[in-house]
């Protein structure tokens, strides 16, 4: 297939401002890369961040998207065992030094020099991107290209925020049920944990989404669960969460925080930390868990819930999720 010389592809332009729908020049893939021909792309909270200058230094001209999944079309000569026409996902890290200490002790999401899919390098909110071959995913045949594009991110964050909440959690609590929480239930729910989901005040809509999904209960982030929870997950970006989900965890309890960005976060009494109470943070992602994760979705399997809207819809897409108003995931239709 004959590869044009332009593509379409949105294009950031500065905090605050809309991205803007261009033509620019379809990227070629450098001696250990790939070049995909993208499919879908999800829309992720951290493309908001981005676009709301919650996140510093993001380049003019900058194309986001982090959560790829599309089709191997050209590739360098040191790509490894990526071939032409392989389907793959591309996920939020995209690219490690592999010197440093963290990456010699498999540490590599916490790499001294990362880069970043649709923050540090070009994403996919176009209609090719190139991608780190060592972070090109080979996708399983059951998933298909639209639902498991929020595997890639909201579903990998959200995977590792529930290894990193413990083995031996029966009472799981889950602050923001969007994109990754959705994701999460449906694996702890697998597993036979009981899932309790915390929404913002009043969404019922939410409520209601997340007892279809078999939590146990559902409501108000500021309302108290009904009995004590084992563990708890902060997707949601609201600094103030932090405090009453330690109320809600049991003695030896354990909360994750699982965004890369979050509100600031008030103080609050040592005696909700006390008694051997956890707080942890969750940073980027492993190619292991991107392994495991697609490995273990389709067994279960997990389902996406997904609204789908075309490329050039983005803001769209993102202003929804500014508002709240999406139920699962937003992803943008680039080539179906």
């Amino acid at each position: 297939m004959k590869l044009p010389a332009r593509m379409k592809a949105l294009v950031f332009e500065g905090p605050g401002r809309p991205l803007q729908l261009r033509e620019v020049e379809v990227p070629r893939p450098g001696p250990a890369q790939a070049l995909l021909r993208v499919s879908f792309c999800g829309v992720c909270r951290t493309d908001l961040h981005i676009v709301d200058g919650e996140l510093a230094g993001p380049r003019p001209g900058l194309i986001l998207g982090h959560e790829i999944t599309g089709t191997v079309m050209e590739t360098g000569g040191q790509a490894g065992a990526l071939m032409p026409g392989q389907r793959v996902g591309v996920p939020w890290l995209g690219g490690t030094c592999g010197q440093c200490r963290f990456c010699r002790t498999g540490q590599e999401n916490l790499c001294d020099h990362p880069q970043f899919t649709g923050y540090t390098l070009d994403g996919g909110y176009a209609e090719y991107a190139v991608a780190d071959h060592r972070y090109c995913f080979p996708l399983p045949e059951e998933c298909a290209d639209v639902g498991a594009a929020p595997l890639l991110c909201a579903g990998l964050i959200g995977y590792r925020s529930y290894r990193m909440a413990g083995p031996d959690v029966g009472k799981l609590g889950l602050y923001g049920f969007g994109a990754a929480a959705h994701i999460i239930a449906q694996v702890a729910v697998h597993e036979g944990r009981q899932v309790f989901a915390f929404t913002r005040p009043g969404d019922q809509a939410a409520q209601s989404f997340a007892r279809r999904l078999g939590a146990v209960w559902a409501g108000d982030s500021t309302a108290p669960p009904p009995e004590p929870l084992d563990a708890a997950i902060i997707f949601a970006p609201v600094g103030s969460l932090l405090p009453a989900a330690l109320r809600a965890v049991r003695k030896g309890g354990t909360v994750v925080c699982g965004g890369i960005h979050m509100s600031d976060i008030p103080s609050f009494p040592y005696s909700i930390l006390w008694e051997e109470r956890v707080v942890r943070s969750v940073a980027n992602l492993t190619r292991r868990d991107g392994e495991e994760l697609l490995k273990i979705a389709p067994t279960i399997p997990v389902a996406s819930e997904v609204t789908v809207f075309p490329l050039a819809e983005a803001n769209l897409a993102l202003d929804r999720l500014r508002g709240g108003r999406l139920e699962g995931a937003a992803v943008l239709e680039v080539r179906g």
